[in-house]
């Protein structure tokens, strides 16, 4: 539900999405892709790997694709056990439709 929701809140502000209900379907959709893909917006948790070695495949294939983690615990948690780094961009859930648009903007930016 939060994969459909998020889709819709960024279809609305005018992005074109791609949703994946796995991290297999996410690097599948990055292969068959033959347009440049601008950001990847992943959960930090989940069962079959983790966000951060799907940014890794995903950035094999996009080399100057851009990373939004999102996650349930909050960043200095999940940077605390070592799964993301530091200064990442991240986005904690529950999130708003505007905090949403606001970190989309941020990581579509940021270095």
């Amino acid at each position: 539900s939060i994969l459909q929701l998020t889709k819709m809140m960024l279809k609305k502000q005018g992005y074109q999405v791609f949703a994946a209900s796995t991290p297999d379907e996410a690097v599948d959709i990055a292969n068959s892709h033959s347009d440049k893909i601008d950001l990847l917006i992943t959960d930090v948790v989940m069962p079959e790997m983790n966000g951060r070695d799907l940014a890794k495949k995903i950035l094999s294939i996009y080399p100057d694709i851009k990373c939004l983690f999102m996650s349930g615990y909050t960043a200095n948690v999940i940077a605390h056990h070592g799964v993301l780094d530091t200064g990442v961009n991240f986005i904690q859930k529950p999130f708003s439709k505007n905090e949403l648009s606001e970190k989309v903007r941020e990581s579509l930016v940021k270095n």
